[in-house]
């Protein structure tokens, strides 16, 4: 099949994985943004994502065409390595035109990865799994709000989520506009658009899961707000 043996093929399910991955955070981004509003707002749409079974399964389907986006990414690395050999050390300058992200998305893949595991390990696992096994930590599963709360108030935790942001707003920045390439939308006119709103899409993005770290750490979140520091 060419998806699997072509090097466009590849490239092509990176692409399509890589849009999978946008729309996966950009869903997610915007349900934590309800919580900065109302905890109730946000518990109704957990509740609502965890009682239906279609939004369980698109849920998940996005959720494991992004784990085919890393796996291929890491299968592109590893025979692109092997294909330039030992000539890739001979290398000691940065390529002119070729943005840091570029030269680094193995390194940002993996914290983007690792970021994605605790992320799943403080919410998935301590929500629906937990539901699920009939099991109950500091906070009911059903309460996604009291666990905002409760892992955003470990300063370990929001510099964890921070780096993490910030290796994901680099990965998706250079990604993006990477993707559109891929589907032949890079004209000359289009090609720095493209990058434009990569940039600005990026970081509107980001910019939304952080706010959302760092308000609940400060306990300023508009939805935790008792008039001390609003």
């Amino acid at each position: 099949m060419w998806l699997i043996n072509s090097s466009i093929g590849r490239k092509v399910v990176m692409a399509l994985t890589g849009v999978a991955l946008v729309l996966f955070l950009t869903f997610h981004m915007s349900m934590n943004v309800v919580a900065l509003f109302s905890g109730d707002a946000y518990n109704m749409i957990c509740e609502f994502l965890g009682a239906n079974w279609y939004a369980v399964v698109a849920t998940m389907g996005l959720a494991a065409l992004c784990v085919l986006h890393f796996v291929y990414a890491f299968w592109l690395t590893m025979q692109n390595r092997a294909a330039r050999g030992n000539s890739r050390y001979e290398v000691t300058a940065k390529p002119k035109g070729v943005e840091w992200a570029s030269q680094n998305m193995l390194v940002l893949g993996i914290i983007v990865l690792l970021g994605m595991l605790l992320h799943l390990f403080n919410f998935w696992y301590n929500m629906m799994f937990a539901e699920l096994l009939g099991f109950e930590g500091v906070c009911a599963p059903a309460d996604g709000f009291g666990w905002i709360q409760e892992t955003f108030k470990n300063p370990v935790y929001v510099v964890l989520y921070i780096v993490w942001l910030v290796a994901l707003w680099f990965h998706l920045s250079h990604g993006f506009w990477s993707a559109m390439q891929t589907f032949g939308w890079n004209g000359k006119v289009w090609f720095n658009r493209w990058k434009v709103i990569s940039q600005v899409y990026s970081t509107l993005l980001i910019l939304g899961f952080l706010v959302v770290v760092v308000l609940f750490y400060l306990g300023c979140a508009p939805s935790l707000c008792c008039g001390s520091c609003c």
